[in-house]
């Protein structure tokens, strides 16, 4: 093999190990955390049901929201609802009094639609974080109480 294409192949093999090592101690190229099966870059969510409310009918939905860690970076999220039940398969349909899902917010960006309890937020970043979340009826219109959007908000600092 010409000595060349030798040094070319050698070059090429340190220069990407060392490119993968720098990004992946920088943090750089990692995705947003998100445990949502659902592509949201397949459609806008400015639309108007996403800034719409829909009244609640009692017994109205209560929504409570628990971090637990789960290692030094990651948190699962626990949604606790009463009068309220996820129903992932009316997702998209019309609303039905006492169903739907939760929207899930880290820094105010939406990051998944929770269909259960239960969410995983993987590797934050270090520093402040505000989890916002939301009660949403199928067609996504936020769920309401006397016009007051259903929502809960923690905070949580990565050290």
């Amino acid at each position: 093999m010409p000595r060349p294409l030798i040094f070319l192949l050698i070059g090429l093999f340190f220069g990407t190990g060392l490119g993968f090592l720098l990004a992946a101690g920088t943090g750089a190229g990692t995705p947003e955390p998100t445990d949502s099966v659902h592509d949201h870059s397949a459609h806008a969510h400015d639309g108007p049901a996403h800034d719409q409310l829909t009244e609640a009918a009692r017994p109205y939905p209560v929504l409570t929201i628990r971090l637990h860690p789960d290692g030094t970076q990651s948190r699962n999220l626990e949604i606790g609802v009463t009068n309220f039940a996820f129903a992932p398969e009316a997702v998209n349909g019309p609303h039905v009094p006492g169903q739907g899902h939760a929207h899930v917010y880290v820094n105010g960006v939406k990051i998944a639609r929770a269909y259960a309890p239960w969410v995983h937020l993987g590797a934050l970043p270090k520093g402040r974080h505000v989890i916002h979340v939301t009660l949403n009826a199928n067609d996504h219109t936020q769920l309401a109480r006397d016009g007051v959007p259903m929502e809960a908000r923690t905070e949580v600092t990565i050290e």
